[in-house]
């Protein structure tokens, strides 16, 4: 059997990984264009930051692949025809497969911005992206964001690390607030404001202005504004890389349709990653999620697929990170910008605007739907638990101090927490004062024995 992965992120590697692990005798051929070896894409604003050297972000060695027998081809795939089973290459030569994996990622979007084509101007994905931003940075007096998301802080902060000026163009009236709740999103907007960058609530671009000579020398906003600068940086979200797949026979949404086992319509073919569109997603997941841990967990499923040993794909509960400039950001399970009818939340914000613990739970039942973390740590495997079971939300509050992960050391606001609660509802609700991992994994059902965990 000869299985083709279309694309080396970290979908496509960890389908090769796991099909070498399931088949010791398959033949894997691993696509892309866009670098010799896997690297954490995650990663790529280190590398211009200086914390990490380009090395340090692919997570194996070179000679990792040849000693699993995983080929390498670096190469643009023009076509496919999927009939005949064959890729065509940019170089002019093909490939036949027997089956093949979709893992083509992502794409920076673009609405028609006049000027958007224009030397100075591009996203941050790949890591030709990142080389580009790495040549136009020497000498930049300026550079204008456009877009309020993960993306569009990162490059900010990478910008900001150089001591180039940036004014980062938000359309929304405060940062990511279709995404945090409003006290969240206000924390973050004064937290970029902070840092000296120039932060521009409720503004549109309207046009990329051209120098004469092919290249972006300004932006002007939708009221008018004119911005010089010498980068534009697009960041206003991305979308399924799947423009080259529209006309053929592939069934396509916004993504490459998958069903549960992640096969498309079309039979030994099958989608992963950020290019994939669940056609029944689980409840609180959505069809398309561009998140890193998805992807691993989608090369993971393929490869028993792929292999005959079927594997229905369950991301479990919704949870994600980031770091947003020096603020560490956690999500677990429902928390949404627009909070339903139906939920209610207790939320803490510390003095220093820089920490704040939601908890959102359900209104007409009592149990919790999810967690929203800024500066504080909590620990994934006690939320997920108190979400899969539907844990009744004061339970969860008189436990909250088994689910803080902070440094022994960092103070600790849980019993804050559960006073707002009692505030707010007339409760006299305590918190068990016992935190730390005992205590988290007594609440995990775990028995202590000699210094080794039992599950009870």
């Amino acid at each position: 059997m000869h299985v083709a992965i279309l694309g080396n992120g970290i979908a496509g590697s960890t389908a090769a990984r796991f099909l070498r692990k399931l088949d010791p005798s398959c033949r894997i051929s691993m696509i892309s264009a866009e670098t010799d070896y896997f690297f954490s894409r995650t990663a790529l604003m280190y590398v211009y930051m200086g914390h990490m050297r380009w090395e340090d972000i692919k997570p194996y060695e070179d000679w990792f692949w040849k000693e699993n027998r995983i080929e390498l081809v670096r190469d643009y795939v023009e076509h496919i025809d999927f009939e005949a089973k064959t890729l065509q290459f940019k170089g002019g030569a093909g490939l036949q497969y027997d089956k093949l994996i979709l893992a083509v990622g992502s794409a920076p979007n673009k609405f028609g911005w006049p000027g958007q084509e224009l030397k100075g101007v591009r996203g941050l994905y790949s890591y030709q992206d990142l080389e580009y931003m790495e040549q136009h940075s020497d000498g930049l007096e300026r550079a204008v964001i456009v877009g309020g998301g993960l993306i569009g802080i990162e490059m900010a902060e990478m910008f900001h690390t150089r001591h180039i000026p940036v004014t980062f163009l938000v359309r929304e009236d405060a940062y990511w607030n279709m995404v945090l709740p409003k006290e969240e999103s206000e924390m973050v907007s004064r937290h970029i404001k902070e840092h000296g960058i120039d932060l521009r609530l409720s503004t549109e671009l309207e046009e990329i202005v051209d120098d004469g000579s092919g290249r972006a020398c300004a932006v002007k906003t939708k009221d008018g504004e004119r911005i010089d600068c010498g980068y534009v940086g697009l960041t206003a979200g991305v979308h399924p890389n799947i423009s080259f797949l529209k006309d053929t026979p592939l069934e396509t949404e916004k993504g490459i349709l998958a069903d549960d086992h992640l096969q498309t319509n079309l039979p030994d073919v099958y989608a992963i990653g950020d290019c994939a569109q669940i056609r029944t997603p689980k409840p609180g997941r959505r069809p398309i999620e561009a998140v890193w841990y998805t992807g691993r967990m989608m090369g993971e499923v393929v490869a028993y697929n792929v292999c005959g040993k079927p594997v229905a794909y369950d991301p479990g509960v919704w949870f994600n990170s980031a770091k947003l400039m020096d603020i560490e950001y956690q999500v677990y399970g429902q928390v949404s910008g627009r909070m339903p009818e139906e939920h209610a939340s207790i939320y803490w914000e510390h003095a220093d605007g820089r920490k704040s613990i939601r908890i959102v739970y359900d209104k007409n039942e009592g149990h919790v739907v999810g967690f929203n973390l800024m500066g504080v740590r909590y620990r994934h495997e006690l939320c997920d638990k108190w979400l899969k079971e539907q844990a009744p939300v004061e339970d969860v509050l008189q436990n909250l101090g088994a689910a803080n992960f902070d440094p022994e050391f960092y103070k600790e606001y849980e019993q804050e927490v559960v006073e707002i609660y009692n505030q707010q509802t007339g409760r006299q609700l305590k918190l068990k004062k016992r935190r730390g991992l005992r205590r988290a994994l007594q609440v995990l059902g775990v028995r202590m024995r000699g210094g080794e965990g039992e599950r009870g």
